[in-house]
């Protein structure tokens, strides 16, 4: 098995990188997996599910560089120009908070790097680091469930999904939505984003803001 963070070596650049979304598949693993705990009571459903999922990518994927990233707790940029930003999203349950740091200790004896930068979400500093990676030439895989990082999608840049084992490219998109990758952040502001607390245009949908011509 062969991974590193990502940290480029002067001598060989990598030719994928995997950027996983922590706390999009630590959520899915807490409520997917229920009732499970140690000898001791401790609630380990959470750790159990994710650490399955990252050790599926490392034993079938076998990338050359692996990266985690984090939401941040700090308010985020869109909470400033939005106050109901996720607004109705209830707080993590205690269960699940309790659990997230055994799961960053083992993603660090793992020797794998972990981004969680102040004021920005997981998928600002994915998006961010596959744009960076594509830019030097090397195939970005983000491991995320948020059709909001579909708009990245290019040809060094596609979404891996480890539940369906599939790989999502730039023409899956356009097979989906008939419309390129770059279009998908007018789709959506077009028919907002219940995920998010976002409102869109009243009696807008995916299929009519899909079929709209964009200048």
């Amino acid at each position: 098995m062969r991974f590193s963070s990502f940290k480029n070596d002067i001598m060989k650049k990598p030719a994928n990188i995997y950027l996983i979304d922590g706390n999009s598949y630590v959520y899915r693993a807490y409520h997917a997996i229920r009732g499970l705990s140690n000898s001791k009571g401790f609630p380990t459903n959470a750790i159990y599910g994710f650490i399955n999922t990252l050790l599926k990518i490392l034993r079938e994927k076998e990338p050359d560089a692996i990266v985690v990233s984090f939401d941040s707790p700090l308010p985020t940029e869109r909470h400033r120009v939005y106050e109901e930003y996720k607004a109705q999203r209830p707080p993590a349950p205690d269960e699940l908070i309790m659990q997230m740091p055994y799961i960053k200790k083992i993603i660090q004896a793992f020797r794998i790097k972990i981004y969680e930068v102040p004021g920005y979400e997981a998928d600002d500093v994915l998006a961010t680091l596959s744009v960076k990676s594509a830019s030097q030439g090397v195939d970005a895989y983000i491991v995320s469930g948020d059709k909001d990082m579909l708009q990245v999608v290019d040809g060094h840049i596609r979404i891996y999904d480890p539940v369906k084992d599939r790989v999502i490219g730039r023409e899956d998109v356009i097979k989906r939505f008939g419309i390129p990758p770059e279009r998908i952040p007018e789709v959506m502001a077009l028919t907002g984003d219940t995920a998010d607390n976002i409102p869109g245009v009243k009696g807008v949908g995916e299929k009519t803001a899909c079929e709209i011509p964009y200048p």
